[in-house]
């Protein structure tokens, strides 16, 4: 089955970074479009993926996708691709899929970090990150963005300005919200867009959304020939994971000069 949404998306300037719209962002309106018109349904999102092809501008942005019905199956899943001006921007894929009885385990325990109310917040540079300003950032940790650390790793506290929940598209914004990990350890900035993002999220979402701060960590596992590889992991408040995401960066040679998606 394919269809095309019959809503027009414009990103909200407030959401941009460096030379387009917040990847992050971007991700979680796609999320939000597909859900429910092409697939899904009642059925939780488990995992996300989104290729960026172009910077996303002030365009309209509208996504055609393909859903493949399988009637009783308790797994749906989508491949959308995102357009401006008639020409593909971003595509991907969602699955999505109901509970069931199962194990547990959990392999990314939250961080022991002193909480919000003890960490001071941190403004980011408003020329390299506006969306910035639409959350409230709190590192939890000494490493701070462009000090010159010896780790590529940032984790803080984040949640957003207008006090949102922190849902399935909240949370794949957030796997995206703190700087590049190798900001850690660099001194000065330089575009690092995200060229691939891929977002799994847990069953912690399978009955609601959560309230508060949410922890964020990302890392750089792997950076050369001038890409990078960042995890990130989001956990609410009362340290239950929401989200583990991997995304593929373009690390550009030149400094920075504004003209960067992220």
């Amino acid at each position: 089955m394919t269809l095309t949404t019959d809503t027009e998306i414009r990103i909200d300037p407030q959401w941009w970074s460096w030379e387009g719209a917040h990847g992050g962002h971007v991700a979680a309106l796609a999320l939000t479009a597909v859900r429910d018109r092409f697939a899904g349904g009642d059925h939780p999102v488990r995992t996300l993926t989104t290729h960026y092809l172009a910077p996303v501008d002030e365009s309209p942005l509208h996504f055609s996708g393909t859903a493949p019905a399988a009637p009783g199956r308790r797994t749906a899943t989508c491949l959308f691709t995102g357009h401006q001006n008639g020409v593909p921007v971003l595509l991907g894929s969602a699955l999505f899929g109901s509970g069931r009885e199962g194990p547990s385990y959990d392999g990314h325990p939250a961080p022991e970090v002193p909480g919000p109310q003890d960490c001071r917040r941190l403004e980011l540079p408003g020329e390299l990150s506006p969306f910035a300003r639409q959350l409230e950032i709190r590192p939890a940790t000494e490493d701070r963005p462009l000090a010159g650390g010896d780790r590529a790793e940032l984790t803080a506290w984040i949640r957003f300005q207008d006090g949102r929940p922190l849902d399935a598209p909240t949370a794949v914004t957030l796997t995206d919200a703190l700087p590049p990990a190798l900001y850690a350890r660099w001194r000065t900035p330089r575009p690092v867009p995200t060229a691939e993002l891929t977002v799994h999220l847990t069953d912690a979402l399978d009955h609601g959304a959560h309230d508060g701060w949410a922890l964020v960590r990302i890392r750089t596992e792997h950076a050369g020939s001038g890409w990078a590889v960042d995890d990130s992991a989001v956990w609410s408040a009362d340290g239950r994971l929401l989200a583990l995401a991997r995304q593929s960066r373009v690390v550009r040679a030149r400094p920075a000069d504004g003209t960067a998606n992220s």
